[in-house]
């Protein structure tokens, strides 16, 4: 059973008014605005159920706009975001569809750029906590709650092995590692949550094994 917290029972310090619709939007906005890592041109957010049907009440539509601006839960910037400069700089438009296969808060991200264009899923699940489900054609569970890394690439005996290996190098511990594959020998990707962070050179060592095609460090998020 999930031990609860204290955000479980209390909000986040945050822009209101609600932590589900504002805070959580923000929260999957930034997570979405990291993993994809380039500059944002264009963005179509598809809100889903009752992010749909109650979200523009709740500035769900400002909260998801202002995390892929990185703005953080507590900016008073995001009540006005649409009219920030910030804004202006970027194409983006909402969508709203029902799918009682999805997530009552629940949003598509999907950002188009001539040089990668990238798919990202994500869900709003209480108190202003937040889960990526989705990257691409790829499941994952990454909730910000930690340090992460995530990877795509071809699908080989000893590809686990050669990046954990790295990363056992410099004596950070792997908290979760969770695979998946399209099929054997094709598209992997790997989501690995770690108890501590990072430097950046063993980033590069890991980008440097063969056939991974893109890895992504995604810093813990504050609450």
């Amino acid at each position: 059973m999930k031990q609860s917290s204290l955000f479980d029972a209390i909000a986040p310090i945050m822009i209101g008014p609600s932590s589900s619709h504002t805070a959580g939007a923000v929260r999957l906005g930034l997570l979405a605005k990291n993993i994809y890592d380039n500059p944002i041109k264009k963005v179509t957010f598809t809100l889903y159920n009752s992010y749909a049907k109650t979200g523009f009440g709740h500035g769900t539509d400002k909260g998801l706009l202002a995390g892929v601006l990185g703005f953080g839960v507590d900016d008073v910037r995001i009540k006005n975001v649409f009219d920030l400069p910030e804004a202006k700089e970027i194409e983006y438009h909402f969508e709203y569809r029902e799918d009682f296969n999805r997530h009552p808060n629940s949003v598509d991200f999907w950002f188009e750029d001539t040089k990668q264009d990238m798919h990202i899923s994500g869900d709003s699940v209480g108190a202003g906590n937040v889960r990526i489900t989705k990257i691409n054609d790829f499941s994952v569970n990454l909730a910000g709650d930690y340090n992460s890394l995530i990877l795509s690439y071809k699908d080989m005996a000893g590809m686990i092995s050669k990046v954990t290996g790295i990363i056992q190098t410099h004596q950070i511990n792997i908290a979760s590692l969770i695979c998946e594959r399209n099929a054997k020998g094709e598209d992997a990707s790997m989501c690995i949550c770690l108890d501590g962070e990072l430097d950046y050179s063993v980033i590069e060592k890991i980008k440097h094994i063969p056939d991974i095609y893109f890895v992504r460090r995604i810093a813990k998020l504050d609450n």
